[in-house]
């Protein structure tokens, strides 16, 4: 079992790399192999990366099975399968496509009203006046500096910022003053 945790959207994949790189081995042996994905969409988001990778498993002659979708089922991607395998594949990207625009537009909106996207702001005062020093006397790298403050209000309480954190606060201190 490969067990990917980034986004699909990254082009690098290792898991999925070692996956199809081992479905290969096992077909070189001799062996009938299917890759099996929980989806199409965790196999690929675009048109052409999904078709990329039924060519793949052709040329390989590697079976495919989603478990839920409207390709649910084993598949083998040539053939004329490969033209309803395109078709939604191709579905899946515009889908995507959709579903971005629409979130980019309703955070637009949200903007207009003058409501805050993102999380609550954990930093204050005191916290950057520690991450300054911190970073201009000790010369420290914002993962050390973060591990040296704590969030003193809200959820997040009692716990420490994220580096990515300690460097929004630290540039738009330096935004502001310039």
């Amino acid at each position: 079992m490969f067990h990917e945790q980034i986004s699909t959207r990254v082009r690098e994949r290792p898991e999925m790399k070692a996956a199809l790189a081992a479905a290969r081995e096992y077909r070189s042996l001799g062996a009938k192999v299917t890759l099996v994905v929980h989806e199409m969409k965790r196999l690929g988001r675009g048109a052409l990366e999904l078709l990329k990778v039924a060519e793949e498993l052709r040329d390989a002659e590697i079976e495919l099975e989603f478990l839920t979708g409207p390709l649910a089922g084993k598949h083998d991607p040539s053939g004329h399968g490969a033209a309803l395998f395109a078709f939604f594949a191709a579905m899946a990207e515009s889908e995507r496509d959709y579903i971005r625009d629409k979130t980019l537009e309703g955070q637009e909106a949200a903007r207009t009203k003058g409501k805050a996207i993102g999380g609550t702001m954990v930093s204050d005062e005191d916290m950057l006046a520690t991450a300054r020093r911190l970073c201009d006397e000790e010369h420290l790298s914002l993962r050390e500096i973060a591990s040296r403050l704590v969030i003193r209000t809200g959820k997040k309480r009692g716990q420490h910022p994220a580096p990515a954190t300690v460097m929004r606060m630290l540039r738009g201190h330096d935004e502001q003053t310039a």
